[in-house]
């Protein structure tokens, strides 16, 4: 039991700092694109790469992978936990809706869901063909 609280949580730290340095690349790249105004494109980007990395992984982890138990509460459970932030998303979203930002708040609801989804397919397709499946 330990170890698997370990791995998650080492797993949770990676994925949070991992979060954190795409909001900062997003936020020092694009500071000077008008064109996504206030749309939270860092925690749009976060979700989808997350979505298509826990999509390769649910398949990854069925494959030849040796003590893939806590390999895989540290890859799934920490990493993508920490990682993806879909409460930060539906806070965001909400904020966009109580702004009155509601064409935003709708995009950001409909291209989140859609490129989500399709990551975590997309995930699982490479993975089904990395592991010829």
């Amino acid at each position: 039991m330990l170890v698997n609280i370990l791995a998650v949580a080492l797993g949770g730290a990676l994925g949070a700092v991992g979060r954190y340095l795409v909001g900062v690349l997003v936020g020092s790249v694009g500071a000077e694109a008008t064109f996504w105004g206030v749309f939270p494109l860092s925690t749009f980007i976060a979700n989808v790469v997350g979505c298509f990395a826990i999509g390769f992984l649910s398949v990854a982890f069925d494959g030849p992978f040796l003590g893939k138990d806590q390999a895989r509460l540290f890859a799934i459970t920490g990493i993508m936990g920490g990682f993806t932030t879909f409460s930060t998303f539906s806070l965001e979203t909400v904020a966009l809706f109580q702004d009155g930002a509601w064409g935003i708040a709708a995009l950001n609801v409909a291209l989140s869901l859609a490129a989500c989804l399709a990551g975590v397919v997309l995930g699982r397709m490479v993975a089904s063909a990395v592991f010829a499946r």
